[in-house]
């Protein structure tokens, strides 16, 4: 194998895909069926999907652990069978003209540090095997057990008001007609409160239920209208090598003969392009866990299944790349297994 054949690419998946399109329209770019992505983003999200080929699918379960950063806006007043924008509006009611300030001490109080989460009813949990938004969407009721998350920021960057009538917004400082108990105006239109925030949290955190959840905090409500992951790990949107994407629309007819319109994603660059791009082995492990060095003896042992002293402490429970990097070489995925030894729990071969 040449150093093309494995890789993982930074993808900045466009709103109104799945992160499967994302992971199809690169397969179909390096003509490659060993492709998979570290963590799946919504349709209505936008940002960084690591996706892995070749030998490269292998890092994706450590990647997938990794802590992640978004910015959202949150809209209060507002609450959505979905917790976001591609769900039914269930509720509207009058937001509070609360500051940015004021909005920050909440969830300073409230969101910060471990917290425990209920997922939404529409996520990609499993129940029994089958998912959670499958079971929903079919109508079953969907009871998900709270889990602990830990925010390690929840940034309130701006808080705008804006008013919703029949489907529709305008934003504005003033509120014109707004009644004096702040209630709907005499036109119709409820006043909201959109806020810009930026959360930084570990794997498994769900930033639509933070959104329902600082909405049930003050009372009126609340879901997601924007969310764009910027980092996941140490894999960053702004990174120079991430690839662009678009959505088109195609239309084909299916078996039953019904014509059929849905987005799919198209990737901005080509196979060539796409393979330049990509993050080789050795980059890319050391960008998802600490890393060791080791000798060709040591290597050989590792791709024999068998353990190997490591010098210096290695972190406990913690998983490390074993490399040559003289030789581009992604030799196993360790772990401590007794003191001063390691095994390899992954084996590249040589590529």
């Amino acid at each position: 194998m040449t150093l093309t054949d494995s890789g993982l690419l930074i993808v900045d998946k466009p709103q109104g895909v799945t992160s499967h399109d994302i992971v199809a329209a690169v397969r179909g770019a390096l003509h490659m069926k060993r492709v998979g992505h570290a963590g799946t983003l919504d349709p209505m999200a936008t940002g960084v999907l690591v996706v892995g080929f070749g030998n490269a699918t292998r890092l994706l379960n450590v990647i997938v652990e990794h802590d992640k950063t978004y910015e959202a806006t949150i809209r209060l007043g507002q609450r959505t069978t979905t917790d976001d924008a591609d769900g039914e509006i269930v509720s509207t009611r009058p937001a509070p003209a609360m500051s940015r300030e004021a909005l920050q001490a909440v969830v300073d109080v409230r969101f910060t540090g471990t917290i425990e989460q209920v997922p939404n009813a529409y996520s990609a949990i499993k129940i029994n095997g089958q998912r959670a938004y499958d079971l929903a969407r079919d109508g079953q009721e969907v009871r998900l057990k709270a889990r602990p998350v830990t925010i390690h920021e929840f940034a309130v960057l701006d808080a705008r008001p804006v008013l919703v009538a029949s489907g529709e917004d305008r934003s504005g400082d003033a509120l014109e007609g707004r009644t004096p108990e702040g209630g709907e105006s005499r036109d119709g239109s409820v006043p909201v409160l959109d806020v810009d925030v930026r959360v930084a949290c570990s794997a498994g955190t769900y930033i639509r239920a933070l959104a329902r959840d600082l909405g049930e905090a003050l009372g009126v409500g609340g879901h997601l209208t924007r969310l764009r992951r910027t980092r996941v790990g140490r894999y960053r949107a702004d990174d120079p090598r991430t690839v662009t994407a678009h959505t088109e629309q195609r239309t084909f007819t299916t078996r039953d003969g019904q014509t059929v319109t849905r987005s799919r994603a198209v990737l901005d660059v080509s196979g060539d392009e796409l393979a330049a791009r990509a993050l080789p082995m050795v980059e890319a492990a050391s960008a998802a866990m600490p890393v060791i060095e080791v000798s060709d003896a040591q290597a050989a042992d590792l791709r024999f299944g068998r353990r190997i002293r490591v010098a210096g402490t290695t972190p406990r429970g913690g998983r490390l790349a074993a490399v040559m990097p003289e030789r581009h070489d992604l030799v196993a995925i360790v772990e401590p297994c007794g003191r001063g030894m390691a095994k390899p729990v992954t084996v590249f071969p040589v590529e």
